[in-house]
C-alpha cells in the first residue's frame, strides 16, 4: 500500500484528477466561487473609482427639506412647483426614484369629502370642490414641463392595480428572437404611478434593482419585460431602467432604443448592445449590465426646499441647467438603503446616478461569457505546466514557478480592468496553482508511520482521552496537511498579568501558570475542543477539528461560560496562600474572545516536529475580541456567526466595530449565560432595553439613547449584579462626546478601535 501511495505515476494521477475538478469547477456560479469573484471586484472599484461627469445632479427630499417643507408625502401641488422651478432652472431631464401610486388625500375634494354633512360645512364643501385636484395640478406640470420621467417599482403580483405606461418601446434586432424573450427576466408585479401622471409624462422607468446574495448592487436590468394589457396570446412589452429613460429624455425624448445583437462577438464583448442615440451600452443575455461606480459627494445633492424657495432657487441656475435631475430622498424613515462596492449604506438614488454617468461617459464593466471559458483554459494550461515542471523541478523552484504565475494573473486582471473594464478572475486560478503546489508537497513528503500512532503522537496533549479514542478508532476523519474549515477559535489571558508576576519570583510564577492553565486545558477538553498553543499567559483552542462538531460554537460559548467559575477555587486557594503569607491576594480572572469562521487547520509543522494549529482571517478576529474584552470591560466577546450558530443562549450586542487589521465592521456580543438566562423574563427586558439603546445611538439620536444607557444599566444590576458597569460608562462618554460635538453626516455607527 505505502508503494502504491508514494509511486509517482499515482502521483500525478491524483494531481491530474485534482486539477480536471478545479477546471470543471471554474464554470460554477456556487455562492463562494461568485463571492471571491466579487470581493476582487469591488476593490478594484474602490481602487479605481470613475470619475464624475457634472451632468447629473440630485434634488434631495432630506431632512432640512422635511423641516421647512412638511412630512412627507407632500401635496401634490408642492411637487408640481419643484417640476415647474426645476423646468425654469433649465433642468433637462427630470427623473422620480419614487413612485404616486395612490391619489393625493390633502387635495381639496378628499378634505370636502370627509367634512360631516351638516348645513354648516355645506359652503365649505362646495367651495372646496371648486379647487382644481392636486394630482391635476402635478399631472399639468409634468407636462408643462416635457421632460419628465415617472418610475415603477416591484410589487406582490396580488397588489399590482395596472400595467406600467410604455412611452418608448424598443426595437428588437437580435439573431434568436426567443432566446432573447426567455432569458430577459420580468418581476411579479409592479407598482405604478397614477395614469394621469405618468401618461403625461415624458418617460417611464423601472428601479427596481437586485442586490447580489451579499447585499450589494453590482448588476442591474436594463430592461425588464411585462405582459401588454389586455393581451390573450402573452406579448409582453420592455420597460427600460430609470436612468436610461432619464438619458433618454436628456439626449432626445423622441429617440429609440434599439436592442441588438453585438456584431463583434469577440471574447470581450458582451452578447448584446442597447443603442441610444450615439450611445452604445453593453448588457448580457439577461440584459443586466454592471454598474461602475463613483463616489458620490454632498456637491451631488441640491436641497428639495431651496428650489421650492424662491429667493433660493435663482442661485441654483447654474447647478441645475441642462442636467439630468434625479429626486431622491436621504432622509431617516425614507431612505432607500443600498449597499455598493464603495458605501454599504447609501441612498438608492446613487445607482441611477451611477448609471447614467458611465453611459454619458462610455465607462463600463463586463464580464463576457467568454471570457469564462478562457479563465478555465488558462486555469487548464498553467495547472498542467505545474504538475510537468513538477517532475523536472524541487518543491523550491515549482514554489517560485507558481508564485510567478499567480502575480502575472493578477497584473493582467489589474491591467484588463483598468485599461478595458474587463472583470478576470486572478484569485480562483491563483488558488488552484497554489492547491496544486500544496498537493504535489504533500504528496511527496507521506510518511510511512502508522496513522493511529501518528496522531496520538501529535494530539495526546491537546484533546481528552474520550476524543483521543474517538478519533484514533476512524482515523481517515482526520485530514492531515492541511485544509479549510469552519472553526470555532478560542482566545484567553490572564487579566493584569504583568502587574501581578512583577511581585512574584520564577517558581511562583511557573506556579501560578498552572494554576491558570490547568483548569482551562481541562475545560476546552472536556468540551471537544482541541488545544493549539500556550502563549505565555494565554491560551489558543479550537473546535471542529480534527473532527467535525456539528455544535462547536456552542461548546466553545459553555466552556467560556464555566472557565471564570473554574477559577473560584484556584483564588480561593491563593487567597490562603496570601494570608499565610501576610501578602495581598492575587485574583485570577480570563478574558476570553470566540470567533467562528472559515480558517486553514492542520499540520502546520515540518517533518521533524507536528504541529496541528489553525491559521486565517477568523483566528486574527478572535484574537482581536479577546483584546477587546479590557476596553468594553466585559469577561467574554464573541462574533457574529458564534452568536448565530449559539443562538438559544444569552448574548447581548456590544458594538459595531473595525478591529485592528479588518477594514469590514463586525458586530460582536457579549455572552451572559445559558439557554436558562436567555429565556428569562429579566433577560428578555435588560436586553430589549440594551437594544433600544444600541438602535438610538447608530440613528445619531443621542438624546433618546442617554436615557436607553441608564434604564439598560439598571436592568442589568437588577439581573446580573455590575458586572456591565464599565461597558455603560463607556457608552455615556461616547454619548456625551456627540451630544457636544455630532458625527458627520454619514456616520454610520461603528467604532474604530485603535489598539489590539
Amino acid at each position: 500500500m505505502k508503494n502504491i501511495i508514494i509511486n509517482k505515476w499515482v502521483h500525478l494521477g491524483l494531481l491530474f484528477i485534482f486539477l480536471i475538478c478545479a477546471t470543471l469547477y471554474s464554470f460554477s456560479e456556487t455562492g463562494a466561487r461568485k463571492k471571491v469573484q466579487n470581493i476582487v471586484f469591488d476593490q478594484y472599484n474602490r481602487l479605481k473609482p470613475r470619475e464624475k461627469t457634472n451632468q447629473v445632479i440630485i434634488v434631495d427630499l432630506d431632512e432640512d427639506s422635511l423641516k421647512e417643507i412638511g412630512q412627507w408625502p407632500w401635496s401634490r401641488n408642492i411637487v408640481a412647483d419643484l417640476v415647474s422651478n426645476l423646468t425654469d432652472l433649465g433642468a433637462k431631464a427630470i427623473a422620480f426614484d419614487m413612485v404616486f401610486a395612490e391619489t393625493d388625500r390633502t387635495s381639496p375634494r378628499h378634505i370636502a369629502k370627509n367634512l360631516p354633512v351638516v348645513e354648516e360645512t355645506k359652503i365649505i364643501k362646495d367651495a372646496l370642490k371648486s379647487f382644481p385636484d392636486n394630482d391635476f395640478i402635478f399631472s399639468q406640470a409634468i407636462k408643462d414641463s416635457g421632460n419628465v420621467v415617472t418610475g415603477f417599482s416591484r410589487a406582490r403580483k396580488e397588489e399590482t392595480r395596472r400595467t406600467p405606461h410604455l412611452v418608448s418601446s424598443p426595437t428588437v434586432l437580435v439573431r434568436d428572437r426567443k432566446e432573447f424573450e426567455r432569458n430577459v427576466s420580468a418581476p411579479e408585479g409592479v407598482a405604478t404611478n397614477l395614469p394621469i401622471l405618468s401618461k403625461l409624462a415624458a418617460g417611464n422607468g423601472h428601479f427596481m434593482v437586485s442586490p447580489e446574495s451579499d447585499g450589494i448592487i453590482r448588476r442591474v436590468h436594463s430592461f425588464y419585460k411585462y405582459p401588454k394589457e389586455g393581451s390573450a396570446t402573452q406579448k409582453v412589452s420592455y420597460y427600460p431602467l430609470l436612468a436610461l429613460e432619464a438619458l433618454r429624455v436628456f439626449v432626445d425624448p423622441k429617440a429609440r432604443y434599439i436592442i441588438r445583437s453585438n456584431k463583434k462577438n469577440t471574447s470581450v464583448d458582451t452578447k448584446y448592445l442597447v443603442k441610444l442615440d450615439q450611445y452604445s451600452i453593453p448588457v448580457d443575455e439577461h440584459m443586466k449590465m454592471w454598474v461602475y461606480y463613483r463616489d458620490i459627494t454632498k456637491d451631488d445633492y441640491v436641497s428639495a426646499y431651496k428650489i421650492l424657495d424662491k429667493k433660493i432657487k435663482e442661485t441654483l441656475r447654474k447647478k441645475i441647467d441642462n442636467k439630468i435631475v434625479f429626486i431622491g430622498t436621504s432622509a431617516e424613515g425614507l431612505k432607500d438603503i443600498r449597499s455598493t462596492p464603495l458605501n454599504l449604506f447609501a441612498p438608492g438614488v446613487e445607482v441611477h446616478v451611477n448609471i447614467a454617468e458611465q453611459i454619458l461617459q462610455g465607462k463600463f464593466l463586463t464580464r463576457p461569457d467568454k471570457i469564462i471559458d478562457k479563465e478555465g483554459a488558462l486555469i487548464a494550461l498553467a495547472g498542467l505546466s505545474i504538475i510537468i515542471l513538477s517532475l523536472f523541478f524541487n518543491l523550491f523552484w515549482i514554489g517560485l514557478i507558481t508564485v510567478a504565475l499567480a502575480g502575472t494573473m493578477f497584473a493582467g486582471s489589474w491591467i484588463a480592468f483598468s485599461d478595458m473594464g474587463l472583470l478576470l478572475d486572478p484569485v480562483y486560478p491563483s488558488a488552484v496553482l497554489f492547491s496544486l503546489f500544496i498537493l504535489s508537497s504533500l504528496l511527496a513528503y507521506v510518511r510511512s508511520e502508522s496513522e493511529k500512532s501518528q496522531i496520538r503522537g501529535a494530539f495526546g496533549y491537546y484533546i481528552s482521552p474520550d476524543y483521543m479514542d474517538e478519533l484514533t478508532k476512524n482515523p481517515d476523519s482526520l485530514k492531515l496537511g492541511g485544509e479549510t474549515k469552519e472553526l470555532s477559535v478560542m482566545f484567553t489571558d490572564i487579566r493584569s498579568f504583568t502587574k501581578i508576576s512583577e511581585s512574584l519570583d520564577p517558581e511562583e510564577l511557573t506556579q501560578l501558570m498552572n494554576d491558570f492553565l490547568t483548569p482551562m486545558s481541562d475545560l476546552v477538553m472536556e468540551n471537544k475542543g482541541t488545544i493549539d498553543k500556550y502563549m505565555g499567559d494565554a491560551m489558543m483552542a479550537f473546535w471542529n477539528a480534527p473532527l467535525d462538531d456539528k455544535n462547536h460554537a456552542r461548546n466553545a460559548c459553555l466552556t467560556a461560560l464555566k472557565m471564570n467559575k473554574a477559577l473560584v477555587p484556584v483564588n480561593e486557594a491563593l487567597a490562603l496562600k496570601a494570608k499565610e503569607k501576610g501578602q495581598e491576594a492575587k485574583v485570577l480572572s480570563a478574558g476570553i474572545g470566540i470567533n467562528t469562521g472559515e480558517c486553514s487547520v492542520g499540520n502546520m509543522g515540518s517533518q521533524q516536529r507536528f504541529a496541528y494549529s489553525a491559521l486565517g482571517d477568523s483566528v486574527n478576529l478572535a484574537s482581536r475580541l479577546e483584546g477587546q474584552t479590557k476596553a468594553y470591560g466585559v469577561e467574554i466577546l464573541v462574533g457574529e456567526e458564534t452568536k448565530n450558530q449559539a443562538s438559544d443562549l444569552a448574548f447581548i450586542e456590544i458594538d459595531l466595530i473595525k478591529v485592528v487589521g479588518k477594514e469590514i465592521p463586525v458586530r460582536i456580543f457579549t455572552l451572559i449565560g445559558d439557554d436558562e438566562v436567555a429565556q428569562s423574563k429579566e433577560f428578555k427586558k435588560w436586553k430589549a432595553t440594551h437594544n433600544g439603546m444600541l438602535a438610538a445611538y447608530r440613528a445619531a439620536d443621542f438624546g433618546c439613547a442617554a436615557q436607553d444607557v441608564k434604564e439598560a444599566q439598571v436592568a442589568a444590576k437588577k439581573v446580573f449584579g455590575t458586572n456591565m458597569d464599565a461597558y455603560y460608562k463607556l457608552y455615556k462618554k461616547r454619548i456625551m462626546e456627540f451630544t457636544k460635538k455630532p458625527p458627520t453626516d454619514d456616520w454610520d455607527g461603528v467604532f474604530i478601535a485603535k489598539s489590539k
